[in-house]
């Protein structure tokens, strides 16, 4: 699968990073001098670029729109994420692309989605994630709701569903040969995560306030707590039959062992666990519990999760020199993903997957349309 990536910042980049990773030819189109991320990382450690090649092209030149419509007519899919129209005022929105390529899948990723009348509007994570509802119902009982990272609306609500479009848009394409846009907004997708939580709130079983409820910290046995050496575990015993295992070992009183969904005894029952978990380290609960099904896990950091057992033998991260990072998801029992080291810089290679001459790409170089 040969993959057009325009570059930007966030999910975007993650989709190309997993696409290359799963073994699609991915092209970065920056521009010509490119302005790199606020965030300087170093190419080693740049995961934005990784696993890709790198052409910077002149767009605001018509040879370099050219070039790359000519690019359009090999590729496979296209992703892009500017806000709308700015491709189209390049020149190289999806009615031109589709004529120069009519199997293109062209993936458009946006926070408010093509139309709307928010969909010129800038935004990030947060901001779509406070549209979705979705931040509304992370945080304390009593606090203000908490970014979750920008995890939930920029790579579950943007990239995952970029890469569910786009991987939907080529199948289907194998059976009509046709191509088609892909809009995928980050407030559409975060919405779409929370879908069962729409389906408890109609049922009555969720309520629309944060820390009440079942999965929000609002059960004491679904929360986390601090250990005698300031840490923390996950307490996450929903079940009856791993609720009594977690009573038993901690242990809990008999009291509050049968009474697990009794909401009236939570806060006497959240108190008498939180006395307990303070008194061993977050180490010494996790060798506790963790040959046991009471669901209670040591809270790690990011740089502590590589060295876990589990992980280790799992080969969750690899190490690519002074990179620790997530290795490629998910796995396949034929065709395994391969991590992918830093982005190539070579234009006259990147040309030629798109059938472009050597001495062209020279000429185009020497042009000033295509940097070196």
């Amino acid at each position: 699968m040969l993959v057009i990536e325009m570059a930007g910042l966030g999910p975007v980049p993650l989709a190309g990073l997993m696409l290359s990773e799963l073994g699609a030819r991915v092209v970065r189109i920056e521009r010509l001098k490119a302005e790199r991320s606020f965030l300087h990382v170093p190419p080693e450690f740049d995961l934005d670029r990784h696993g890709r090649e790198i052409l910077r092209l002149d767009l605001k030149r018509p040879e370099g729109v050219e070039l790359l419509l000519r690019m359009v007519e090999k590729a496979d899919a296209l992703m892009e994420g500017f806000r709308p129209g700015v491709m189209e005022r390049l020149g190289l929105g999806p009615d031109v692309a589709l004529t120069r390529n009519p199997g293109l899948v062209y993936g458009r990723m946006t926070g408010f989605g093509q139309d709307g009348p928010l969909a010129d509007r800038a935004g990030h994570d947060l901001t779509y994630l406070a549209l979705s509802g979705v931040l509304h119902a992370i945080g304390p009982k009593d606090g203000k709701p908490v970014p979750p990272l920008n995890l939930a609306a920029d790579y579950g609500g943007g990239t995952m569903f970029l890469v569910i479009g786009v991987l939907a848009a080529l199948l289907e394409r194998s059976r009509s040969g046709k191509g088609q846009v892909v809009d995928a907004a980050m407030v559409d997708g975060a919405s779409m995560l929370a879908a069962p939580f729409f389906g408890f709130l109609a049922t009555g079983f969720w309520q629309d306030r944060r820390g009440v409820n079942l999965l929000d910290s609002g059960a004491p046995f679904y929360d986390t707590y601090e250990t005698a050496d300031g840490r923390h575990v996950a307490v996450a015993c929903l079940e009856p039959q791993f609720f009594a295992e977690f009573a038993a070992l901690l242990p809990l009183e008999e009291r509050f062992a049968k009474a697990q969904y009794d909401a009236g005894q939570w806060p006497a029952m959240r108190e008498a666990i939180a006395a307990r978990v303070r008194r061993k380290t977050r180490d010494e609960w996790a060798t506790l519990f963790e040959k046991t099904d009471a669901c209670v896990a040591p809270v790690l950091s990011l740089k502590e999760a590589p060295n876990h057992p589990h992980n280790i033998a799992r080969k969750t991260h690899s190490r690519v020199g002074a990179l620790t990072r997530p290795a490629p998801a998910p796995r396949f029992s034929r065709t395994p993903g391969e991590i992918s080291g830093e982005a190539g810089n070579d234009p006259v290679a990147a040309l030629a997957a798109f059938g472009i001459e050597d001495n062209e790409a020279e000429a185009l170089a020497n042009a000033g349309i295509v940097g070196r």
